[in-house]
C-alpha cells in the first residue's frame, strides 16, 4: 500500500515539474528595453513580455495581436482597433496612450545601438479617436505600416514616462501585455519568467520558464545532454550528428531569412583598418573601389564555408532575400569563386602587391560567427590581401560597429518586415536619419541616389507584385556594386526534448508559447 501511495504522490507531481521549461540560447541578450536594440536576441526576450500592435505568424505574415483589425481609412491614415480587455501585467488596461506614448518613445532612447525609427519616422500624427481606436497618419502611403508596426513592442504609459533602458533592465518598468511575467533578470545570461495567466492569448503550456544564454556551442550542447536544459537554438553545425544518435534527443532545423554578410567601410576617404604591407595606414580607402570589393567577393569560397564550416546548414547567396520571399531575384547569383580573377581585378585597381585588412566580427552570434571570419582572412591572405582577425563578445562588437569602428565586419540582418524593404532601407539605401535608414546600422555605407529613388518608390506602392518588382530593380541595379558582400542566409537549427514538440517559425529563437508536450 505504502509501495502504491509513493507511486501515486510521485505520478502527481509529474505535471508540476512539467510546467517549467529550460531554455538555452546561443545569443546574449543585452536589454530588457524593448525599444533600446533592435536585435534579435533582445526582441524574442522582449516578446515573453510585451505585445505589439500587430505580430507575424509563423510565415512571417502579420496577424492580430493588440490590434484585434485595422483597415485603410485613405491612402495615408490607418485606422487600429484594439482588443478589448487587455491589461498589464499590474492591472491596469490597456489604451490608445499607452499606444501613442510607445510610438512617441522609440525615437527618444538614448544611446541606442539598433533603433526602431525605421518603424516610427513615417508616421506624423498617432490619433486616439477613443479609449480602443488610433488612427495613424502619414505624409505618403504606407502599405507596409502593419508589418513596420510588429517590431514595436508596447509599453505601459503609467510606468514607461521618464523611465530609462536601466529601469527596464531592472525590472522596474518591465511590465508589458504579454504572455509572461520577467522575475528574474541577469542581463546577457539569465532570465525567469513566469506565465501571464490573464493574457489575452492561448495559455502557454508552461507556468514558468529558466531562460539561458549559453553563448559557447559546445557548453549548450553539453546542458541539453546532460538534462539541464529542455530546448536550445543554435545548435552548431558539427554537434548535430552526435545530436540524433540521442535516442532521448531530437533535432529539427528550418531555412531562416538571417542574412550573413560582410559590411564594408564604401564611403570614407581612409579607413581605419586597412595597411599597406609594411603596417602603415593606406592613404586612400581601397574598398571605395569596387574593383577591390568585387575581388575581395570572388575570393570567396561560399559553398567551402557551407560544406566545411557550415556542416551544410547554409544557403551560400548573392543577394539580400532567400528563396520564397518578396524580393528575391532568381537572376542574382552569388559571385563565383575565382581566386586568379581576384588577383587580376586587385591589380587593375593598382594594388598588385595587395595590402593588408583587420575583419572585424562578434564570436558569440550567429552560427559560427568566428569561423566564419577566420576562414574568409585565409582565403583573401590567398589573394595577397593580408587579413587578420579580431573577434569579440557581440555586445562589445555592436557598440563599436555603430560607432564605424571597422573597416570590414561580419554581420547578420533579418527582414523586419518579411519582404526585401527592410533589407533595402537598411544596407543598400543611402543614410537618412530624418527617414529612420540607415544611419545607425551603417554610418559608412553605400549610397546611390538612383536605387534610393526606386526604393521610395517601393515603400509608397501598395500594389504586391508593383512592389516587388520594384525590390527587384533596386537589387539589380545596387548589387552588382556590392554595397554588401553576401554570403549565405543561415538555417535555423533547433535541438530539444523528444517528449516535446516545437512548432518552429521562420524567426529565430525559442519562444516558449511554440513548444508544447506531446
Amino acid at each position: 500500500m505504502r509501495i502504491r501511495l509513493a507511486a501515486m504522490l510521485a505520478c502527481l507531481a509529474m505535471p508540476a515539474a512539467a510546467q517549467t521549461l529550460n531554455v538555452a540560447i546561443g545569443g546574449a541578450f543585452t536589454s530588457m528595453d524593448p525599444h533600446y536594440h533592435n536585435l534579435g536576441p533582445n526582441n524574442v526576450l522582449a516578446a515573453y513580455v510585451f505585445d505589439p500592435l500587430v505580430r507575424f505568424d509563423r510565415k512571417y505574415q502579420p496577424e492580430a495581436s493588440l490590434a484585434e483589425s485595422w483597415k485603410t481609412v485613405n491612402d495615408t491614415t490607418w485606422e487600429f482597433k484594439l482588443r478589448e480587455g487587455v491589461k498589464f501585467h499590474d492591472g491596469t488596461s490597456l489604451t490608445a496612450e499607452d499606444i501613442a506614448f510607445t510610438y512617441a518613445r522609440v525615437p527618444q532612447v538614448p544611446n541606442s545601438p539598433g533603433s526602431f525609427t525605421f518603424a516610427t519616422k513615417p508616421i506624423t500624427q498617432v490619433e486616439i479617436v477613443d479609449a480602443r481606436t488610433i488612427r495613424i497618419h502619414s505624409a505618403n502611403p504606407l502599405p507596409l505600416l502593419a508589418y513596420n508596426l510588429s517590431n514595436v513592442n508596447i509599453v505601459s504609459r503609467k510606468h514607461g514616462e521618464g523611465a530609462t533602458t536601466s529601469d527596464y533592465n531592472s525590472m522596474k518598468a518591465a511590465i508589458g501585455t504579454g504572455p509572461f511575467r520577467v522575475v528574474e533578470l541577469a542581463i546577457g545570461e539569465r532570465a525567469v519568467f513566469e506565465r501571464n495567466d490573464s493574457w489575452w492569448g492561448p495559455k502557454p503550456a508552461w507556468s514558468k520558464v529558466v531562460y539561458r544564454a549559453i553563448v559557447n556551442g559546445a557548453s549548450r550542447n553539453a546542458a541539453l545532454q546532460a538534462g539541464e536544459v529542455d530546448i536550445i537554438d543554435q545548435v552548431p553545425p558539427s554537434d548535430v550528428e552526435g545530436l540524433r544518435k540521442n535516442p532521448k534527443l531530437a533535432v529539427v532545423s528550418m531555412s531562416g531569412q538571417r542574412l550573413i554578410m560582410l559590411a564594408p567601410d564604401v564611403s570614407r576617404a581612409t579607413t581605419p583598418f586597412a595597411f599597406d604591407l609594411q603596417g602603415k595606414p593606406l592613404p586612400v580607402n581601397p574598398l571605395k573601389d569596387v574593383r577591390v570589393r568585387k575581388a575581395l567577393s570572388m575570393a570567396i569560397n561560399r559553398d567551402g564555408i557551407r560544406d566545411r564550416v557550415m556542416d551544410g546548414f547554409s544557403v551560400p547567396t548573392g543577394q539580400i532575400m532567400p528563396e520564397g520571399a518578396s524580393g528575391y531575384d532568381p537572376a542574382i547569383l552569388p559571385d563565383r569563386y575565382d581566386p586568379e580573377a581576384a588577383k587580376k581585378l586587385l591589380a587593375e585597381a593598382g594594388y598588385k602587391d595587395g595590402f593588408a585588412i583587420t575583419v572585424h566580427g562578434p564570436n558569440n552570434r550567429y552560427v559560427n560567427d568566428s569561423k566564419i571570419v577566420e576562414a574568409i582572412a585565409q582565403m583573401w591572405t590567398r589573394i595577397g590581401v593580408k587579413t587578420s582577425v579580431e573577434t569579440m563578445p557581440a555586445a562589445a562588437f555592436f557598440s563599436r560597429a555603430v560607432k564605424a569602428e571597422f573597416t570590414v565586419r561580419l554581420t547578420g540582418w533579418g527582414s523586419d518586415t518579411g519582404e526585401a524593404s527592410s533589407n533595402l532601407t537598411e544596407w543598400v539605401a543611402s543614410s537618412a536619419p530624418e527617414k529612420g535608414r540607415g544611419a545607425v546600422f551603417d554610418p559608412s555605407k553605400y549610397a546611390n541616389p538612383a536605387v534610393d529613388a526606386i526604393i521610395e518608390r517601393s515603400l509608397g506602392t501598395i500594389d504586391t507584385a508593383a512592389r516587388e518588382a520594384l525590390y527587384r530593380d533596386a537589387e539589380r541595379m545596387a548589387l552588382p556594386e556590392l554595397p554588401i558582400l553576401p554570403l549565405h542566409f543561415q538555417v535555423n537549427v533547433f535541438a530539444l526534448r523528444k517528449d516535446l514538440t516545437f512548432n518552429m517559425r521562420m524567426q529565430e529563437g525559442v519562444r516558449a508559447w511554440d513548444v508544447v508536450p506531446k
